[in-house]
């Protein structure tokens, strides 16, 4: 049965998030006027990473590795998988993730007439280390490394400054950086701040997966046992399988099978064959890479590959 207090939530978040819409109609409109403009592009500097995304119609899913980022939807819709999580990214909402994760993801909600457009800004951990001193910490909320929430007019306010960068490029070199430093400030204060908080400190729970994901995606190719990898981490076994998928949404396993399909998907779209890209990403069985990979991809490796190719795959999967 339908969780009533779920319900509730769900019901006050949308009345939350409508009413920060009628709080800052023109701000909004401005900024979305300005990514419209610009859309495709990324800002031109060495500090902080800013692209604006768009799409003028629905995709189909597509796996790909989330880098940590922080992600705010213009307008249209989003649907992202990560683990045995779904997520959905409406207009001014905002997505943050503070780990790597294999994640599929689609755009739902768009049109030539009204496409989806988004701004995304890669999340700087040593400046979000360096504000932690500045906001008053809160109590955690558990282990998570990534979350939306609703937009707020002070998350808004530093976006629309950075995206009219885009306008004066002359500026970015000294004001991008002041900018992506207030955006994360603001990021800190609000609801998805304990994630961000977690994300900045070197120690902790978070720090120890963060270690244990980097360990996996250089070596996903080889056996992963969990009592090493724990041990790595400085975790039991049963804690941090416990954890990682606190984190993560899956399991380490589920996380390291993830990245060896992605990485085989990409083998086989420059042309390789089917047995040998499992044998390179790790599997030592080939019928379970093909039943593995179709179950993730929806096609057998071979016809997967051929579709991709014949509609430019390299594209899809840089979406």
């Amino acid at each position: 049965m339908p969780d009533p207090r779920k319900a509730r939530l769900a019901r006050l978040a949308l009345q939350v998030q409508a009413a920060n819409l009628q709080a800052m109609p023109d701000s909004f409109s401005r900024l979305l006027a300005l990514a419209a403009r610009h859309a495709g592009r990324t800002l031109p500097l060495a500090g902080p990473r800013v692209a604006i995304h768009s799409g003028c119609k629905p995709t189909t899913p597509v796996p790909t590795l989330y880098e940590p980022m922080l992600c705010v939807v213009l307008q249209g819709a989003k649907q992202v998988m990560i683990g045995d999580r779904v997520l959905r990214y409406d207009p001014a909402s905002y997505f943050v993730a503070t780990l790597e994760l294999p994640a599929t993801g689609c755009i739902v909600e768009a049109s030539a007439a009204r496409p989806y457009i988004a701004v995304s800004m890669a999340l700087n951990r040593a400046t979000l280390a360096d504000l932690l001193c500045a906001v008053p910490e809160t109590p955690s909320a558990g282990l998570a490394g990534f979350g939306v929430s609703a937009m707020t007019p002070e998350l808004l306010d530093p976006w629309l400054r950075m995206l009219g960068l885009f306008e004066a490029p002359q500026d970015a070199p000294v004001l991008a950086p002041m900018l992506e430093r207030e955006i994360l400030y603001r990021l800190l204060q609000g609801p998805q701040g304990d994630i961000a908080r977690q994300a900045a400190r070197g120690d902790g729970r978070l720090a120890q997966i963060r270690s244990a994901i980097g360990w996996i995606r250089e070596n996903f190719d080889r056996p992963l046992r969990i009592e090493e990898l724990a041990a790595r981490a400085g975790m039991s076994a049963a804690s941090f399988h416990r954890h990682f998928k606190a984190a993560t949404a899956m399991s380490p396993l589920q996380y390291q099978k993830a990245l060896r399909l992605q990485e085989a998907r990409r083998l086989l779209v420059s042309n390789g064959e089917a047995s040998r890209a499992a044998y390179r990403v790790g599997y030592e069985s080939a019928s379970q890479f093909s039943r593995e990979y179709a179950r993730m991809f929806g096609h057998p490796p071979a016809r997967d590959a051929a579709r991709l190719r014949e509609s430019r795959g390299a594209e899809e999967l840089a979406a």
